[in-house]
């Protein structure tokens, strides 16, 4: 099967490039002529790539006979980002990739969503506004929406909250000023979510016209407690004096104190997390060394 992967310079993306190729996929990237690759080199010899910033979003599809589009690339807004710049890449690339996917009659389109709500913030204002297209399109090619939340692993952002605590305790920082830490979140490993994906690409012809999975573990713990587990996985390998300030600043505005999630579906198709909290850690922490 030949999929096109956006995003696969990113997290989520380099993980599902490297599985799609051990599957022996052929796989179609688009990236940004000034990407940054470092996840990806050993890989890029082993796919064909688009800079989409210098050919039209029409020509990988007219070279290469696209079954199926993995759509992960994402604009979190992070590092003061433009309303108009998360827009644009959540709602008008991801419209403009949807309607070129449909001209070339490519049969399934999955979607990369967020459990968060709506209106917490800009990103999930745009990403559920894409899902409204998707489900628009739909009768005219099979969307699978899958809604993640809390991925965690090796290689992620810096600026991602796992990986950012994570390096301040290694690096054993004086102290960390955090919330009390009792909203709960599903934290689910990066192994685990690429199962995800490549079973929905395995069952994908029996799904309707749209269909929609939430993705995580099903098991939500309070943010203190998983920060606590990162704590004493580190104090297993080196010396830890790092205070953790619980409570001493103030929750987000909007914060919510639980996700609203339903991952039966999910395990009715027969997935099921395999990675625990701990091990996950560790696995990062090992990259880290």
């Amino acid at each position: 099967m030949t999929i096109l992967l956006t995003g696969a310079t990113g997290f989520l993306g380099s993980h599902l490039l490297q599985k799609l190729i051990e599957l022996n996929h052929k796989v179609v990237i688009l990236k940004r002529s000034t990407s940054n690759t470092w996840r990806i080199d050993s890989l890029l010899s082993k796919v064909k790539s688009y800079d989409i910033d210098k050919v039209s979003m029409e020509k990988p599809f007219e070279e290469q006979k696209i079954d199926a589009v993995m759509h992960t690339v994402t604009n979190y807004g992070r590092n003061n980002g433009t309303v108009s710049s998360i827009v644009e890449t959540n709602l008008m690339f991801s419209l403009k990739l949807l309607e070129t996917a449909t001209f070339f009659n490519t049969d399934t389109f999955f979607n990369t969503d967020t459990l968060l709500y709506k209106y917490l913030n800009h990103y999930s204002l745009s990403k559920k506004q894409f899902v409204e297209w998707l489900k628009y399109f739909s009768d005219k090619m099979k969307v699978v929406n899958l809604k993640l939340e809390h991925m965690y692993g090796p290689k992620d952002d810096d600026t991602k909250f796992v990986t950012w605590i994570t390096n301040q305790m290694l690096e054993n920082v004086e102290s960390i000023d955090l919330t009390e830490g009792v909203q709960k979140r599903d934290f689910i490993y990066i192994d685990d979510v690429v199962d995800v994906y490549m079973l929905m690409l395995e069952k994908s012809k029996n799904f309707q016209a749209f269909s929609e999975f939430d993705v995580g573990t099903g098991k939500q713990i309070e943010l203190k407690e998983f920060i606590l587990k990162i704590y004493k996985e580190i104090s297993k390998i080196k010396p830890i004096n790092t205070k953790l300030n619980f409570g001493a600043k103030a929750y987000r505005e909007g914060e919510f104190m639980e996700i609203e999630e339903n991952v039966q579906p999910l395990f009715d198709l027969g997935w099921k997390p395999k990675v625990s909290i701990e091990y996950g850690i560790n696995k990062i922490l090992k990259e880290e060394k």
